[in-house]
């Protein structure tokens, strides 16, 4: 068996230029790889869907950052660009065991299925209001920031009860959060205005609740107990920064994989295949979120003929785990909604910290998507595929732009 100082670390690239070159070499590495974060953060990574279904029910694999060594020792800075994924405030994210029943538990009763199925008929309006805005005929128009982006944001705004004045200014900040090039003197202030907006959300609704998830989440109580506003504002914005990235992404690749791939396209078309097959295997063959970051070992960990020594971190490589054979056949480098295993994959996690808001996302691409279609259904990629550029951010899957001709 291997430990993280006898193989090469992969380094991750920051810039995402060939995100799946680099999650082939991660798979060829094993079940569990030696990878390094941008900053040169050595970590782990697990790559394969059987491990990472188990590690992500593991109970020695924790969220408490303290358990990280290289932290404990003072080598990772406060104002590394990734720190606030890592170290994102006391929330469902970043606490286990009672701790997190508890605060899931709490969640749960703000974020129902029923106020997520409530959002249907408002996610139908903003979407027809959107393609109502698109021009027509052989124009360019770029996707993501004419519809993929104000969408999920405008709902998460809705959802929330946040003040739609604040999504400009949210927009700058999350581009910042979640960017491996964010300065890092710039690192903080991010941190801190972003807190500072979901604490402003908390208090109006603390003074004026509403029908919405702030306030639900105000009053939610077990046996008396309720969040702490520490705990709203952390799970706020951790639900407002993964409920607009994740649908977003979900939509534009959902995009990009029909105009590259012409018969999957007409299947779905003809109502062949249903739209759910492709935000299903959107969501395994290009997963929204291509790396999660941050578990911690409290004890070594045997992954395969390696371990995951005690005090070390571990991410979990989505982009990876996604086109896993073992997992989807020898296909499953290939993008193919009619696949049997579709609704196999993780990609919104697994085990206690499976993503909250999955529903959500699975609600908004469900709608939108045959909605586009329903209106253009001949769009077309504007530019090649090969020209479309990622975005400098390893968690994300995700486009600077979308250029599409939606009559062409």
């Amino acid at each position: 068996m291997t430990t993280g100082t006898e193989q090469a670390r992969i380094a991750l690239d920051p810039f995402v230029t060939d995100l799946e070159g680099e999650s082939a070499r991660l798979r060829a590495a094993g079940p569990l790889a030696a990878v390094e974060l941008p900053g040169g953060v050595p970590v782990w990574a697990v790559t394969r869907h059987a491990e990472a279904k188990a590690l992500l029910t593991d109970p020695r694999l924790v969220k408490d950052i303290n358990v990280w060594g290289a932290w404990q020792r003072g080598e990772i800075a406060p104002d590394w660009p990734l720190i606030g994924l890592a170290n994102p405030g006391r929330s469902m994210l970043t606490v286990d065991g009672a701790d997190h029943r508890r605060m899931r538990t709490l969640v749960a009763q703000a974020l129902t299925p029923r106020r997520v199925e409530a959002m249907r008929e408002r996610i139908e309006k903003l979407t027809q209001d959107l393609l109502d805005g698109l021009p027509g005929g052989e124009e360019s128009v770029d996707l993501k920031a004419a519809f993929a982006y104000p969408l999920p944001m405008y709902v998460v705004a809705d959802l929330m009860g946040i003040d739609e004045a604040e999504l400009p200014r949210l927009k700058v900040l999350f581009e910042k959060f979640f960017s491996t090039q964010t300065p890092p003197a710039e690192v903080i202030a991010t941190l801190t205005e972003l807190a500072g907006i979901m604490a402003k959300t908390v208090a109006a609704k603390r003074a004026e609740p509403g029908d919405d998830l702030t306030s639900a989440l105000i009053l939610a109580s077990e046996d008396g107990d309720h969040l702490t506003d520490e705990e709203i504002v952390s799970t706020l914005q951790l639900m407002v920064a993964a409920g607009h990235e994740t649908t977003i992404s979900l939509i534009v690749n959902a995009v990009v994989n029909l105009s590259t791939h012409p018969g999957q396209r007409a299947k779905v078309l003809v109502g062949e295949v249903d739209w759910s097959a492709v935000v299903e295997e959107t969501l395994r063959w290009s997963t929204p979120t291509s790396h999660v970051l941050i578990r911690f070992a409290t004890e070594d960990v045997q992954v395969g003929d390696k371990v995951l020594p005690a005090g070390d971190a571990l991410i979990v490589s989505y982009a990876a785990i996604g086109r896993d054979e073992n997992a989807h056949g020898p296909s499953a480098g290939e993008f193919d909604i009619t696949r049997e295993t579709q609704n196999r994959h993780i990609s919104f996690g697994h085990g206690p910290h499976v993503c909250p808001g999955a529903a959500l996302s699975r609600l908004e691409a469900g709608v939108a998507l045959p909605a586009l279609y329903g209106r253009f259904p001949d769009l077309d990629l504007a530019v090649p595929a090969s020209e479309l550029r990622n975005k400098p951010v390893v968690t994300q899957n995700d486009l600077f732009e979308l250029p599409v001709r939606l009559n062409p």
